[in-house]
């Protein structure tokens, strides 16, 4: 049972840490916490069961659309909104607060054009196919979400620190003034930035609409808290912290349901990051900054 649970477990994690690393990007490089990332969420989720059921074209075909799109659509909140209060020197809460303001009106078009009513992938036989290791039983739609996290973790991993991209985006995150006078273009950095995290948020979407067999235009709401404990619990603006920490609250859910009752799955894992928050203020990978006057 302990076995079984761990795939359940490995499964959830693997969407938080994809939905963690898309608020982690945004923060570490923009220094902004992009509130909107819960509805980019429910909108690749959205295109990709359009796809696949009004145009048949496979959840494949669907979900790599539903990711594109909720891609452009960060690249488009920070060139029409961030980069706006980037130029005007805007305080740090107005940001943030913008981003709020987009959350809100997309999850309301969202439910404008498709309805309230929970809504399901025509999975056909991928949710029926299962693979039997002695007395485990591992669905293909497990495997299926658990390969597609990590295919998708470490092509961040190896774009952020081998390829020309990533080395900018940790040049532009330690130093934006810096970055600019040796010939980055920061502008860029923070516009590709925007369509990644919009990305991975659009891949977490459809990987748990897969996973819930559930779509609906709140379901990004909770995904965003867990989201901001995630990165939380991880260190704010760290990779490494983000993906554990998204595994670690997977784990803690789990074991919630499974040994406490599912009244109790936020409750344990709103608990585990108070704890480490009281041993570990700065995070599992974050480092305690001070202010001098």
């Amino acid at each position: 049972m302990l076995i079984q649970q761990a795939f359940n477990a490995l499964s959830l994690g693997c969407i938080y840490a994809l939905f963690a690393l898309g608020f982690t990007l945004v923060f570490g490089v923009l220094g902004v916490i992009n509130l909107a990332q819960g509805a980019l969420f429910a909108l690749g989720a959205f295109v990709a069961l359009e796809v696949t059921s009004r145009a048949h074209l496979g959840i494949v075909f669907g979900a790599c659309l539903g990711i594109l799109a909720s891609g452009v659509a960060g690249a488009l909140v920070d060139a029409t909104i961030l980069r706006v209060l980037r130029n005007r020197n805007a305080p740090h809460l107005m940001p943030m607060i913008a981003t709020i303001g987009v959350g809100i009106t997309t999850t309301s078009i969202l439910q404008g054009l498709f309805g309230a009513e929970n809504r399901r992938f025509p999975l056909n036989d991928l949710a029926d196919k299962t693979l039997q290791v002695g007395e485990i039983t591992v669905t293909a739609l497990e495997l299926v979400i658990i390969f597609s996290s990590f295919l998708l973790m470490a092509t961040l991993w190896i774009v952020i620190r081998y390829l020309a991209f990533g080395r900018a985006l940790r040049a532009v995150a330690e130093s934006p003034k810096a970055s600019h006078l040796i010939g980055i273009n920061v502008e860029a950095v923070f516009r590709n930035t925007s369509f990644l995290a919009g990305a991975l948020g659009g891949a977490a979407g459809v990987l748990i609409a897969l996973h819930s067999n559930a779509i609906f235009p709140l379901m990004g709401q909770a995904m965003l808290h867990k989201g901001i404990a995630v990165i939380i619990l991880g260190g704010l603006g760290d990779i490494r912290g983000a993906m554990l920490a998204g595994l670690c609250l997977g784990i803690a859910e789990t074991g919630a349901v499974v040994f406490v009752g599912s009244s109790a799955r936020d409750a344990v894992a709103y608990g585990l990051l108070f704890l480490v928050l009281l041993v570990r203020p700065s995070g599992l990978f974050g480092s305690m900054q001070e202010r001098k006057a």
